[in-house]
């Protein structure tokens, strides 16, 4: 109840800032008009994807239905609130509903909605009830989605992590997500300064890093890499093997996986799962006498490894959804591309566990300022390698080739698309074939 009153005070009290989009890039050069009798000439990728920021998505017909008292707003969610990202999903959703004044008989809720056809479904039983916004929550979801938008285009449709609606001809489909890369990059740092203690007290002799990864996506892969670059800006020597378990949330495999990574002889575990398959395990191995520590994702892993856990990664959901609610229901038009951050507390780390170094507190607020302030960027080149080469370029990331996400010396993730796009294999990490 602390927590989520905390939460309500902060959205309060943050109201007007928590609005705020992605950051825009410089603005591209655009084509010139053609002349009479010439052709006009065919927009890049960038170009369109950059143009996109600036047509918003109409939101007019949902400031009426507030004001005839007809709105609803409805909600699909790949789990419910037994699994950590759909909980953390959950608790921002109630929170916006509280702030915004919206009733429980004003949203509907669909859960354990899977990653096909039956999304689809959803949306459209959520469109017959008369929700006038809809909310999908999984990556999966995106096309089924996308498909119940476009048979009913009065409604807007907003979904989670997804990366189409840039380029995509629907006027009333959005984009949104969360910078966790950044708060992972945070949760490396933690995980860094116990490294650094036990090397330091010759617990052990090797930074060794693993990390329980669900799918292979560049959601994934962002977060990794942030992790172990927020753990090597503490010791630049760690390295890390990744495995996957092929699923958003099998707590079952993560604790195997996690088993497995210990055995190898990782002392740090890292994960972007939704259960605490991973933490339980770690914690039954440091009570065995083992040396290891983990971090976790979505919810405070506390309550499952009071000793293992050193803190999670965290999205503050409630601030992405008061933000689009808001707008709609003001009429005001929404981003096609919003991205939340620590600098409108759209994330954060968990509560510091028992058994994180003599200085952490104090060294988080150090790098959670230099990242607000623009100092710190998350994905500066100069902080890794590829093949031993630091990159200049890279236009590659899956699904988006040609269009450039490295200028000024760092790799702009979430200021073009909301959702993660760095996909690059930096050294360091070896992934593992499951």
């Amino acid at each position: 109840m602390k927590k989520y009153l905390a939460i309500l005070l902060t959205l309060l009290m943050l109201f007007a800032l928590a609005a705020c989009g992605a950051e825009k890039p410089a603005e591209p050069t655009k084509a010139p008009e053609a002349s009479e009798g010439e052709e006009t000439k065919e927009l890049s990728l960038g170009e369109i994807i950059t143009a996109s920021l600036d047509k918003p998505a109409d939101t007019s017909d949902i400031k009426q239905a507030v004001e005839d008292g007809t709105f609803k707003v409805g909600f699909i969610l790949l789990h419910n609130e037994q699994i950590g990202y759909d909980a953390a999903h959950l608790e921002g959703i109630h929170a916006a509903m509280e702030a915004l004044g919206i009733t429980e008989d004003q949203a509907v809720f669909k859960y354990d909605v899977p990653e096909n056809e039956k999304c689809y479904d959803a949306a459209v039983d959520l469109a017959e009830e008369g929700c006038n916004i809809i909310f999908a929550n999984s990556f999966g979801h995106e096309s089924h989605l996308m498909q119940a938008a476009e048979e009913y285009p009065e409604i807007l449709f907003c979904h989670a992590s997804g990366q189409s609606a840039a380029t995509s001809e629907l006027e009333n489909f959005v984009n949104f997500f969360t910078k966790v890369f950044e708060s992972r990059y945070v949760s490396g740092v933690v995980a860094g300064m116990k490294l650094k203690e036990l090397l330091d007290a010759g617990k052990i002799e090797d930074p060794y890093v693993g990390y329980v990864g669900a799918y292979p996506y560049a959601e994934v892969v962002s977060g990794y890499t942030a992790f172990l670059l927020g753990i090597r800006s503490i010791v630049p020597e760690a390295h890390m093997d990744v495995t996957f378990t092929n699923s958003w949330a099998d707590i079952t495999a993560e604790g195997e996986a996690a088993n497995a990574l210990m055995s190898k002889g990782c002392v740090l575990i890292g994960q972007h799962a939704d259960t605490t398959g991973a933490p339980t395990a770690v914690q039954a191995a440091l009570d065995s006498g083992k040396v290891v520590y983990c971090v976790g994702y979505n919810v405070d892993m506390l309550s499952v490894a009071p000793t293992a856990a050193l803190t999670s990664a965290q999205n503050i959901w409630a601030v992405a959804y008061t933000s689009i609610l808001d707008k709609a229901m003001k009429g005001e038009g929404v981003p096609r591309n919003t991205a939340f951050g620590f600098e409108n507390d759209g994330v954060q780390i968990s509560e510091l566990g028992e058994s994180c170094a003599e200085g952490t507190a104090e060294k988080v607020e150090e790098v959670i300022a230099a990242i607000k302030s623009g100092e710190l960027r998350v994905f500066d080149c100069s902080s890794f390698t590829v093949d031993g080469k630091t990159l200049e370029s890279y236009d590659k990331s899956y699904g988006f080739d040609g269009l450039e996400l490295i200028w000024d010396g760092y790799f702009h993730e979430s200021e073009l698309l909301s959702a993660p796009l760095f996909d690059i294999e930096i050294d360091g990490i070896t992934k593992l074939a499951k």
